[in-house]
């Protein structure tokens, strides 16, 4: 029993693969809200929510330490959602986004 325990407790850490998120945002009079997730060890996402009345141009910089930034550019209409995802070469230690957006 306490064999079958030890391997429990070892395996535990294998299974929790989350890694710390900061969302930086800059709005220009648009009703932008977003949820950001870990996908994956080298995959991150963030859903983008459009609440106003006017479509939005957003741009999204992923940035994963030493490599190079990514960037997506996403149009939403009013009312929409829309997710945007990227995939990094190495595992995510910890993922910084920069959301931007304004008015289209």
């Amino acid at each position: 029993m306490k064999k079958f325990c030890c391997v429990l407790l070892t395996m535990l850490p294998l299974s929790a693969f989350a890694y710390p998120i900061d969302v930086e945002k800059h709005i220009n009079g648009v009703q932008i809200d977003y949820n950001s997730h870990d996908t994956a060890y080298d995959i991150g996402n963030i859903t983008v929510n459009n609440y106003g009345d006017v479509p939005a141009k957003c741009t999204v910089v992923f940035s994963n330490g030493p490599e190079a930034p990514r960037t997506r550019r996403v149009q939403i209409a009013p009312k929409s959602t829309s997710n945007v995802t990227v995939k990094f070469s190495r595992e995510i230690v910890k993922l910084r986004i920069k959301l931007s957006c304004e008015p289209q």
